[in-house]
């Protein structure tokens, strides 16, 4: 799924019904989404911790209630048209800040102060707090403007509630004795154990056979 013709595509599993997170974060999000305020907010944390599922799936939302949204990776190129129509947005997700080059940080600066103008909702995603980030001071300072959010890394129960969230809205059904295994002998990373059992999803259907313990050990050969 595209967003306003840029050249990402977001996961359809990343929503915001399927996201575990604390309480305040959801609260702000959900009281944006019910008004015609507009707020900028920055969420950092650990690999795997959510940030990536968090800002696709404020994206989700906002394109559900017929408002205009983008996401941008800072992995990759920030299209230079992005600049001229950044003010009719509602929503503007940033993921990956640090990933940002150099060239493109001015760029970033002018993007992100005509959103702020233009009233867009904001929210941004990043390793740290802004000041530790390793970019332009102007960028850092807009950012520390923000509604700071840390999101720390799930812990176990935490991470079989996300993959049962999103399990079940594919009609999918996982022993809880796979995902034990899973987390001793493969990962704990939310994104890692997704790819995994996408793997495991297609090889039980050609297999005929439910997602097993035997099965996992033969796909992902641990």
């Amino acid at each position: 799924m595209n967003q306003l013709g840029l050249p990402i595509s977001l996961n359809v599993q990343m929503s915001l019904t399927n996201f575990v997170a604390n309480e305040q974060i959801q609260s702000l999000i959900d009281r944006l989404f019910a008004t015609d305020q507009a707020a900028e907010i920055y969420v950092y944390g650990a690999t795997g911790s959510g940030k990536t599922h968090l800002l696709q799936g404020v994206i989700f939302s906002a394109i559900e209630q017929r408002k205009k949204a983008v996401f941008i990776d800072c992995a990759d190129e920030i299209p230079d048209y992005l600049v001229e129509i950044v003010a009719d947005l509602d929503w503007l997700s940033i993921d990956n800040i640090d990933f940002i080059g150099e060239a493109q940080q001015h760029m970033l600066f002018d993007l992100y102060n005509r959103a702020r103008q233009s009233n867009v909702n904001i929210i941004v995603g990043g390793p740290s707090v802004p000041s530790e980030l390793d970019m332009m001071k102007d960028v850092k300072t807009r950012l520390n403007l923000a509604t700071v959010f840390q999101l720390e890394a799930l812990n176990d129960e935490q991470t079989k509630e996300a993959l049962n969230n999103q399990m079940s809205e594919r009609n999918m059904i996982i022993d809880e004795k796979v995902y034990s295994y899973l987390f001793k002998h493969y990962s704990r990373d939310i994104s890692q154990l997704l790819e995994a059992i996408n793997l495991l999803d297609e090889a039980s259907m050609q297999a005929k056979q439910s997602i097993s313990i035997p099965l996992a050990k033969k796909i992902l050969c641990i």
